[in-house]
């Protein structure tokens, strides 16, 4: 990498002085972590004092700056580095942030994080693994008060946000540089015989579309696909990304957007690193050092929990600010990589959509009695109202952009004789006033919209005759029409490099998003709708539903459906007469059809069925969706998730395809299914339910295929390993069972993760580059089924750690003490990250807590046990039996096995039981909940052996260095926080009712955010 770093104005004297400095910011190698704050702090020596930095008051023109010469480069190596600028933005970063904390606290409290860090630092260096290592930390931090707990929490957990930041700025940076690589021949193509790179996508990656495309077609292995059948792939196949409002993004919008604002300020310094000016680049430093300053000053603290409104606005926000402009960004490099690799006539159609959108804020109605039938209305109308004011804009620009005047004399185009009827022959700018009603009607429709939005807050009875189709665009179909024929007519007239403009974007930006922005699936749990058709047939005479059994709730569901006459009339439960046969949450949920009944094109997607298992329960919402007057039913999509859910799936749907009826409901045959990923890993543990996962999909694709049926299905993952997370996009779509994906691939992306693949338009680009890829590599990938005997080996393995994780987690009477004692989970309910409660059920225990809170309460005590419970025990029984050679061939040679084992490695390298101990050791006082804790911490131990048994690893993840040395740096900054949580957890659980209380929550939501900040991620 070529590094020309802009000079300073500084001595050479300041210049040596810094690099003699301890810095705190982690700098990517294990061995060098530097202060807040620019001092003479001896990293080992914790009884060292600090000098007060003045840096606060000086101008840019002394350090800290984003601007430093290579000779300030304390490693030699570092000048030729990847990371040589991550080191040093990180350590600016750092030492303002000490600024700001000097400065608004006093030098004493900046000596404290200090003394802290340092500890930290040292018991890692000298002891690590030692359960008592923490101990000389946990004294020291006995000696705050509960205001000194708050502010050195903030410190750390402010600085792993901006790292976060610098590291997110990075992975951009890097993307840039690896382009600019591959241009100048720089690294070596997998592939020979491909063609020169061009730098849209990454031809030397293996999970780049560009890189999937030069192996396919140019690889040398004898199993090259043809041109025809890549582009076919390509522009039939579809990926929909899910945005959920599951709460696992503890960081505030506010401090997430200044972090972006951090990320856009060091992408501004490297534009000027090569040629800027002293004034330039003293703006920078002075933008960064205000930034900082006001992360410092800026409550990380949600004081209000979120409506699901507030929630949508927010989760919908990446949508507006980065996917609006990085998708059709994606798509022009996409159209282009296809064309470099498959040849010109194989571009990328224009209406082709090989990605979608949906949400489930505002429709996901699981067990959270905040999103009612108003708040649906309120989010569908508010989506509206964002997509047709976002479109206005793009057509207003295209209108200054295309105001060309095409010669109409001999012209043949019909396209141009279309526009010029409406526009007349005289029009000197036919596209600028052909587009200007288009422009007016999208301002109609955010008018409708708005002032629909208002009657709905208003309570106002809903109203389907406010809108015509002559003044508003309810379907988009006819804004996509007007503008291919403005497309068509500029290609006819000669134009083809202005209708290859802006106007291609817009196109597609309305196949992707529609004029809802995202449509809103609704979910629901299957006993509120058995509950709402027992109120039903109680009402109409007929009985119980709630006391029949499947078979007659099938046969009476049968004869409704055929019969297609209303069962009872709208609104009947709120009528004097009859409101005593229904409940209350019989009305919500018959509201919630009749709400769906009224909602326009595009406003909602489909309807899922959580908890589903039964056919009655998908037939259910077939037949309240009819029976509510929906003209075009929402498909109806069942949700398995429970271990036994998953193994009865597939008689399940084989009941519902011998329906007729049900048959013929499906659009095109085409069933989609929901496989959970979060709750069957809580119920039986991550192997047995990742095997329950496979070997369901399996099975449903027999079924469906049996009676041709297309099935597409809806993955339910989580951020976390433990929630079916998998950071390796691309290995975890080729690690799916062979035959169930077929070129469709439906995910949820939530909390964190959004942010994380989103939240930077580059980063975005990566994303969706990555799913691309995948879902491309694996319609060619050959995958054969796994053999009987390497089935019998997963179920036996299922079944030994599925009886290894219940044994612990529902069998022993310990285990519920040991949990709410030893983790912050009674507490997570204070964290006002998500509007629905923590629970399905107000009264129940660990069975009915949801899997958010369940993942998120372990990786604050960087256990992680339900990722790892049952695994070792499993693989350890087989490795000692005469199956040990089977399962050691299955690793080496079956790649869904192997990832699934090397996720539970790496989650096994980030944990630690020394920290799981300390927090046993300050807050668990029951003496079997102790003992407890000790063989839990003994079978995570065995497991790690077990684990490395198997993969032949002397330790943990050694294959993964940037894994390895990122943790090695921040487990010090992790191990504080953690510290300081088990102090604050202590003195909390005996302030209730005291004047700290208040206090000592916000240190404790302080190091959650601060941990999950440091882990990378929360539940």
């Amino acid at each position: 990498m070529r590094l020309v770093l802009a000079s300073r104005a500084m001595t050479a004297a300041r210049q040596a002085a810094r690099s003699q400095r301890s810095h705190l910011i982690p700098s990517l190698e294990a061995s060098s972590c530097a202060p807040l704050a620019a001092s003479s702090f001896k990293t080992h020596n914790t009884n060292a004092q600090i000098r007060h930095p003045r840096f606060f008051s000086r101008s840019s023109l002394h350090e800290p700056t984003l601007f430093t010469s290579t000779s300030a480069v304390t490693d030699p190596a570092d000048t030729l580095s990847d990371d040589a600028l991550l080191r040093s933005d990180v350590r600016t970063m750092g030492t303002l942030l000490g600024e700001a904390i000097s400065h608004h606290h006093g030098a004493d409290v900046l000596q404290k994080v200090e003394r802290l860090r340092a500890m930290a630092k040292e018991s890692r260096a000298s002891s690590s693994g030692s359960e008592e290592r923490l101990a000389p930390m946990a004294e020291f931090v006995s000696g705050m008060t509960a205001k000194e707990l708050v502010v050195v929490s903030r410190a750390f957990a402010h600085f792993l946000g901006v790292a976060n930041a610098a590291e997110a700025h990075q992975r951009c940076r890097r993307l840039k540089l690896d382009l600019e690589r591959e241009v100048n021949d720089e690294v070596s193509l997998p592939v020979d015989g491909a063609p020169a790179p061009i730098g849209a996508l990454h031809a030397s990656k293996p999970d780049s579309t560009a890189g999937v495309i030069a192996r396919l077609v140019y690889g040398k292995d004898g199993k090259n696909v043809s041109k025809e059948a890549v582009y076919k792939s390509l522009i039939s196949q579809t990926v929909e990304i899910v945005l959920t409002a599951h709460p696992t993004q503890v960081n505030r919008r506010t401090l997430l957007e200044k972090h972006f604002r951090v990320q856009r300020i060091l992408n501004e310094a490297d534009s000027l690193r090569e040629n800027s000016t002293t004034y330039q680049r003293q703006q920078l430093d002075d933008a960064l050092r205000r930034e900082i300053a006001s992360i410092w000053q800026t409550d990380e603290v949600s004081r209000v929990k979120p409506t699901p409104q507030s929630e949508a606005e927010r989760g919908t926000l990446v949508l507006e600010t980065i996917l609006w402009d990085s998708l059709p960004s994606f798509l022009r490099k996409l159209d282009a990589t296809m064309k470099w690799g498959l040849g010109e006539e194989y571009g990328l159609p224009l209406t082709a959509s090989p990605f979608k959108f949906a949400s489930w804020m505002g429709g996901d109605r699981d067990g959270n009695p905040n999103v009612t039938p108003d708040v649906t209305r309120e989010v569908c109308l508010t989506n509206r109202i964002k997509a047709a004011q976002l479109l206005e804009a793009d057509i207003r620009e295209l209108m200054g952009l295309i105001s060309g005047n095409p010669p109409s004399i001999n012209c043949q185009s019909e396209a141009m004789q279309k526009i010029r009827s409406r526009v007349g022959e005289d029009s000197r700018a036919p596209y600028r006033s052909y587009l200007h009603p288009v422009a007016t009607k999208l301002a109609n429709t955010a008018s409708w919209a708005q002032r629909e939005l208002k009657r709905v807050q208003k309570k106002e009875k809903f109203d389907n005759h406010t809108a015509s189709p002559e003044d508003v665009y309810l379907n988009e179909k006819e804004l996509l029409e007007d503008l291919l024929t403005v497309h068509q007519s500029l290609c006819d007239t000669g134009n083809s490099v202005v209708a290859n403009g802006k106007l291609v974007d817009v196109i597609r930006k309305i196949s992707a998003f529609g004029l809802t922005l995202v449509p809103l699936d609704v979910r629901q749990e299957s006993d509120r709708h058995a509950e709402a058709l027992d109120c039903i047939t109680k009402y109409l005479g007929l009985g119980s539903y709630s006391d029949w059994d499947e078979a007659t709730r099938v046969s009476w569901i049968q004869t409704q459906l055929q019969s297609r006459r209303p069962l009872i009339r709208s609104g009947i439960w709120r009528e004097a007469e009859s409101e005593s046969f229904f409940t209350p949450t019989a009305v919500d949920t018959l509201e919630t059809f009749q709400m769906i009944s009224e909602q326009y094109e595009g406003s909602l997607g489909a309807y899922v069925i959580s908890q589903c298992t039964s056919a009655s329960d998908i037939l259910a919402v077939l037949l309240l969706q009819l029976d509510a007057g929906v003209k075009k039913p929402l498909r109806v999509v069942p949700l398995f998730e429970t271990l036994g859910d998953l193994k009865g799936a597939a008689a399940t749907m084989e009941q519902l395809y011998r329906i007729p009826a049900y048959i013929g409901s499906l659009e095109g045959r085409k069933q989609e299914i929901m496989v959970g990923y979060s709750d069957s890993a809580k119920d039986a543990g991550r192997l047995a339910a990742s095997w329950a996962q496979f070997e369901t999909q399996v099975k449903l694709s027999e079924v469906a295929k049996k009676f041709s049926v297309d099935v597409v299905y809806f993955h339910g993952k989580g951020g976390t390993v433990g929630r079916g997370g998998n950071p390796n996009t691309f290995k975890a779509i080729l690690s799916h069972a062979p035959g169930t994906i077929n070129g469709k691939f439906r995910v949820t992306e939530q909390g964190e993760m959004i942010n994380q693949n989103f939240g930077y338009s580059d980063r975005a680009e990566r994303t969706l580059d990555i799913y691309t890829a995948a879902v491309l590599a694996e319609q060619h990938t050959d995958r054969p089924l796994p053999t009987k005997e390497w089935k019998d080996m997963m179920d036996k393995l299922s079944q030994i750690s599925c009886d290894a994780y219940r044994k612990i987690v529902r069998g022993d009477q310990r285990f519920v003490p040991y949990f709410r004692a030893a983790t912050p989970e009674l507490e997570l309910g204070s964290l006002n990250i998500g509007s629905r409660p923590a629970k399905r059920k107000a009264s129940g225990g660990v069975e009915s807590l949801r899997a958010i809170p369940w993942n998120f309460a372990w990786t604050q005590t960087r256990l992680n046990l339900p990722t790892w419970l049952g695994v070792g025990e499993a693989i350890g029984e087989v490795l000692s039996s005469k199956d040990e050679k089977t399962l050691r061939t299955m690793y080496n040679e079956w790649d869904s096995f192997r990832t699934t084992i090397d996720l539970v490695e790496m989650i096994l390298s980030k944990s630690d039981s020394s920290v799981a101990r300390h927090y046993e050791r300050v807050l668990v006082s029951d003496p079997q909940a102790l003992e407890l804790g000790g063989e839990i911490r003994e079978i995570h131990d065995a497991t790690e052996r077990a684990v490395l048994d198997l993969t032949g690893h002397k330790t943990l993840s050694e294959h993964d260095a940037l894994l390895q040395r990122l943790m090695a740096v921040r487990n010090p900054y992790v191990d504080c926080l953690n510290v300081l949580q088990a102090e604050t957890l202590k003195r909390l659980r005996k302030s209730e009712g005291t004047a700290e209380e208040d206090v000592l929550k916000d240190a404790l939501l302080t190091t959650i955010t601060g941990v999950a900040n440091g882990m990378g991620n929360t539940g």
